[in-house]
């Protein structure tokens, strides 16, 4: 019975996370996109100075609980994790190099629907039962649309109990953990070791989440540049020692995006793919961003929203970018039977690096890993809070620690399956308000952008 329960769930989170899913985040952002004037083109230089200017500008307004500053990173922190190195292998591999340029693409749609995200996380603030102000979808919807549109928001929060859950970055790093470390010592991976390396990521992540969201900003406000710098320089040293084949890859890219011979079918599939895995790895139009620039002590929509869409340009252009270089550098991504993204990263930095290359990448996977964790309990948290009220928002936060435990010990391929379908319904209910409420978030640009 369980068993058909976990199929029926995979395969309606196949139908639901394939094109309609992808039709709706990369159309909706080619529609925000062109609706804006092109925004995430034109004003990227704007985007730069209102990231300088922020901090000294809202200093002493207590609108929020941290600094625009803080919740970019927070919320680049939640998507810069394993998508950017294990999806982007599973991409490359089912596409080829001709879904990087395909994510840039994505990227820059990105942008636009981020712009509005950030923007209407501040028109539309609302207070939780305690009086404090926060911000998300649910308030956009309830504050924006109106409170008929109520049933909606709780659509999205129960939803968010769901997607929000990091199973797959917990699993993930276990196995990277036995498949680097402990197997080749001939330690037997074994339910117990599991369980006693869920129980330490628990004590990391619960020493962070347990302390809010001031903790868990303060902490990615450290560890999101830390690791992305440390990333870039990893990449650095594999591009430097392969230079001389760093002009192939990037021809096989632009070739492969734009193979025309291959037929206008495969030209399609491998655009779909590329856009697809971006779109998932930025979240745009998901709204959790939303819910962390609602945090935001800042009082100004566009310039939050101008802000708030520099985090694709950096995890779905940036990262993502830094992640492809050496898998097609190595070329170890054909040939591989089943999805093992991970696999194929780890062993692409280590034919390239021998040695050490793969222990290097291990300790970006953690720092990635843990940075997920660390921001999407905050997305449970308000979710909990908007549902239950604040009070129920401790007993979540043990709800979390527990199923981390759980997904380092079970397979996960419904419970994957799961998390991918409530991240789609998240999305569906962000992207209806989004664009209802866009003509508001237009009229505000014309005034701002005329000043």
């Amino acid at each position: 019975m369980l068993d058909k329960i976990g199929q029926w769930i995979i395969t309606v989170s196949d139908a639901v996370c394939g094109y309609p899913e992808f039709l709706l985040l990369i159309g909706g952002g080619l529609f925000f996109f062109i609706y804006s004037g092109a925004v995430s083109l034109r004003r990227l230089p704007w985007a730069v100075r209102a990231l300088r200017a922020q901090q000294a500008q809202n200093a002493g307004k207590e609108t929020g609980q941290i600094s625009s500053v803080q919740a970019l990173l927070s919320a680049i922190a939640a998507t810069v994790g394993m998508g950017n190195i294990a999806g982007v292998a599973i991409a490359i591999t089912v596409g080829g190099p001709g879904v990087v340029f395909w994510m840039w693409v994505s990227a820059i749609v990105g942008m636009s629907t981020k712009f509005f995200e950030g923007t209407l996380s501040i028109m539309y603030k609302g207070r939780n039962d305690c009086g404090e102000v926060e911000g998300g979808p649910m308030y956009i919807i309830t504050e924006g649309l109106g409170k008929n549109w109520r049933p909606l928001a709780v659509a999205f929060s129960i939803f968010g109990l769901v997607g929000t859950l990091c199973f797959m970055q917990a699993n993930q790093l276990v196995e990277s953990v036995t498949t680097v470390f402990t197997t080749p010592m001939g330690i037997e991976n074994t339910v117990g070791l599991r369980f006693a390396m869920g129980v330490a990521i628990v004590l990391i992540v619960g020493a962070v989440i347990l302390g809010g969201i001031g903790r868990i900003a303060k902490w990615a406000s450290r560890l999101v540049p830390l690791m992305v710098i440390l990333y870039l320089l990893l990449v650095l040293v594999v591009t430097v020692i392969n230079y001389d084949r760093l002009p192939s890859v990037f021809a096989s890219i632009f070739k492969s995006a734009f193979d025309w011979r291959a037929g206008l079918g495969a030209f399609t599939f491998v655009a779909l793919t590329g856009a697809r895995r971006a779109a998932m790895v930025n979240e745009a139009g998901v709204g959790t961003a939303s819910m962390m620039h609602g945090a935001s002590k800042n009082t100004d929509p566009i310039r939050e929203g101008l802000i708030a869409m520099l985090a694709p340009a950096i995890d779905s252009g940036f990262v993502c970018t830094l992640t492809a270089i050496p898998i097609l550098l190595a070329g170890q991504y054909t040939g591989v039977e089943g999805v093992k993204g991970l696999y194929i990263a780890l062993n692409s930095f280590g034919a390239l690096l021998p040695g050490v290359g793969q222990y290097l990448l291990m300790a970006i996977v953690f720092c990635f890993a843990f940075s997920t964790m660390f921001s999407y309990s905050y997305y449970g948290q308000k979710c909990t809070s908007f549902l239950f009220g604040t009070r129920r928002i401790k007993y979540y936060n043990y709800y979390y620690l527990a199923m981390i435990v759980v997904a380092a010990v079970i397979p996960l391929d419904a419970l994957v399956g799961l998390m991918d379908l409530a991240f789609a319904l998240m999305a569906c209910c962000t992207m209806f308000a989004l664009i209802k409420l866009s003509p508001r978030v237009k009229a505000l640009m014309r005034t701002y952008f005329t000043k």
